[in-house]
């Protein structure tokens, strides 16, 4: 993207003040340098710490459980299931209150309190390990969900009130990966730690009592986050607050169906989670290590792909990753299925044997390469929803999304179960999920088109064209704005999608709707058609109070103000079309400016006409991946705009 960067002082998503965002007046070079600045850091490290301690208390648990009590009335069979339903719960009985807390007070003292509450819980679970007692560690299992449940809502809703847009992809990454490997490692300790011959139980308790004094101490340097609505009078009712948390977030329709989105993501995974150690032992005949080998490589690939997320979206939210994200899944689950119904019977073995056979890699590949692509799939979702949202309803619209997760993971349980008592195999599982995932996917994205759509654009921008974007910072990630720009081909207005986190209204032409596959694609894109007043003054009529409607709903309108496709490579008279949205803008109290912007290079390309001859002749008369761009103007106010002066801007960017 561009090398110029905002200041150091730039503003974070919801337009507070925020923390100071960069060093040296501009921006970081990418994600990992957030993890040296405090408006970050400390916030990492807490909920890195917190993750690893549920995670080491309850795997600690489970195992202690299974292996090495004798508890009548909880079978070892039960007890993973016990654990988990157990750790779900108070996400489906809190979740609503804790996104309410965390939208009316401080978002640092509540991490604050959480820790704390966190410190007491484990303080009860040590005496629990060292006495062995299941009751006690049952309550402190229910408690930790509790914590979890607290803590989930001013996750999500911190990152936006510190980070800018250009930043959030990739602080969201870089929690997406954090946790993963929190969870890995958390895992990995409790399970060697309870094993400790005589000292195991002791060992687990001081361990877990140490990560969350530990993460207390981290949080004290966490920044203050001001409220975002500190008026708001707390519901206490779950289940009436809960009702109107699932309402809240269908206000915003794109926001609810990426709820849904990321629920369904936590249902595809937790198919594969539940099913590792009957997959290592069942299918591919391993032992307790390559079971864990699973979900080393499961976590890993989700890490790698959620840091991935950054670099692939030029450090904006694209959302145009998660179609990819989902084909990815799709497919290699798909594989997995292929790659494990295929292996012989044989004698359960050890890690050494099992990597030592080249019919387990592939397995091993497949499981990697569908956690990486759930990691593309569900970071742009997430910086989406935060980034959509209204600041003083962040939390609770993140709290919706908490408890569609556990529904969702619930019923992936019920499903699963209800498939293995049919008699499904594990592989026929995985079958059934990726062709489920492919279905579900669709279904998404023909109700929200603009994944679709970014998805059109990210793949144009980035395998069709080498496209370059200069300025990007002068696009606003807030309001209402016109967008004009010279129109050189019939993938202009695909390339400024690209362009843009923010989805972008066209107003276009009649005739472009005629073409083939573009005309469907800007139809999806609910561009506005125009057509000359003389020739069709309905339709010239209803695209201006259309544009009026877009601005009034604070959106982006984009124009081309030449009224056509230039046939000569030059940029021709700009028309008055503009002054007439933004007069009648004004009419209505809308002073939007007006954004000046110039593509480049793409004269002479496939899309564009030539002097001799038409468009979309000789796919490849400029080569593969050509090099084009776009320049990005500084905003002009609506009331200094006129059509020879903008047009003499967008001239001077087609020259810089």
């Amino acid at each position: 993207m561009s090398t110029e960067t905002p200041s150091a002082g730039a503003r974070p998503l919801d337009g507070s003040p925020g923390v100071h965002a960069g060093h040296g007046g501009h921006e970081d070079p990418n994600q990992f340098a957030l993890l040296r600045q405090r408006r970050f850091a400390p916030f990492f490290w807490t909920q890195f710490s917190g993750a690893a301690n549920d995670n080491l208390f309850k795997f600690a648990f489970t195992v202690m459980v299974t292996y090495q009590l004798s508890v009548g009335w909880l079978p070892p069979a039960m007890a993973g299931l016990v654990i988990g339903a157990l750790f779900i719960l108070p996400f489906l009985l809190f979740s609503a209150t804790s996104g309410q807390l965390t939208d009316k007070y401080d978002k640092t003292k509540m991490i604050r309190f959480v820790k704390n509450l966190e410190i007491a819980i484990m303080l009860v679970a040590a005496v629990g390990f060292v006495a062995g007692n299941v009751p006690i560690l049952l309550l402190c299992t229910f408690l930790m969900g509790m914590h979890s449940t607290l803590f989930g809502p001013v996750k999500f809703a911190y990152l936006p009130q510190v980070l800018t847009e250009r930043e959030l992809t990739g602080g969201n990454g870089m929690v997406e990966m954090g946790t993963f490997v929190a969870i890995l490692l958390g895992n990995v300790a409790g399970g060697l730690l309870v094993a400790l011959p005589g000292i195991g139980h002791t060992t687990v308790a001081i361990a877990c009592v140490a990560l969350a004094l530990l993460g207390r101490l981290v949080a004290q340097a966490i920044p203050s986050a001001p409220a975002t609505d500190p008026g708001l009078v707390i519901n206490w009712n779950p289940i009436t607050e809960t009702w109107r948390n699932l309402k809240l977030a269908h206000g915003n329709i794109v926001v609810f169906r990426s709820l849904l989105g990321i629920s369904w993501m936590w249902f595809f995974g937790a198919v594969f989670l539940s099913q590792f150690p009957s997959l290592a032992k069942e299918v591919l005949h391993g032992n307790e290590q390559v079971a864990s080998l699973l979900l080393v490589v499961f976590s890993v690939g989700i890490g790698i792909g959620s840091l991935l997320c950054e670099v692939l979206s030029r450090r904006h939210v694209e959302i145009g990753l998660v179609p990819l994200g989902a084909i990815g899944m799709s497919v290699f689950s798909i594989d997995l299925y292929f790659a494990a119904r295929s292996l012989p019977p044989a004698e359960i073995m050890g890690l050494g044997t099992f990597l030592a056979q080249a019919p387990h890699w592939r397995v091993m590949l497949d499981l990697a390469l569908l956690s990486l692509f759930a990691g593309l799939y569900s970071v742009p979702m997430y910086a989406l929803i935060q980034m959509r949202s209204q600041p003083t309803h962040r939390a609770r619209i993140i709290a919706a999304n908490n408890i569609l997760n556990a529904l969702f993971m619930i019923a992936s349980s019920l499903i699963a179960g209800a498939l293995l008592g049919a008699g499904f195999t594990v592989p026929q599982i995985f079958l059934f999920t990726g062709l489920a995932n492919a279905v579900v996917a669709f279904y998404i994205f023909m109700l929200v088109p603009e994944y679709l759509l970014r998805f059109v654009a990210w793949v144009s921008s980035r395998f069709v064209y080498r496209f370059k974007v200069q300025g990007d910072e002068n696009l606003p990630s807030a309001g209402a704005a016109i967008l004009a720009c010279n129109h050189v081909s019939f993938v202009d207005a695909v390339l400024l999608m690209a362009a843009s986190p923010r989805p972008i209204y066209f107003v276009m032409d009649h005739r472009i709707f005629r073409v083939p596959l573009l005309g469907w694609l800007f139809r999806l894109a609910k561009a506005i058609p125009i057509a000359p007043y003389k020739e069709d003054p309905a339709t010239y009529e209803a695209a201006f109070e259309r544009a009026a409607q877009v601005l009034r709903e604070g959106d982006l309108l984009a124009i081309f103000p030449e009224g056509g496709i230039t046939k000569d490579g030059q940029l021709q008279e700009f028309k008055g079309g503009i002054m007439k949205i933004i007069d009648r803008a004004r009419e209505e109290g809308i002073h939007a400016p007006v954004i000046p912007m110039a593509l480049t290079n793409l004269w002479g390309s496939y899309f564009s006409r030539i002097e001799q001859g038409g468009a979309m002749v000789r796919p490849f008369r400029r080569g593969f991946y050509s090099r084009v761009g776009l320049n990005v103007g500084h905003a002009v106010p609506a009331a200094e705009v006129q059509p020879a002066s903008l047009r003499s801007r967008v001239a001077d960017l087609l020259a810089a």
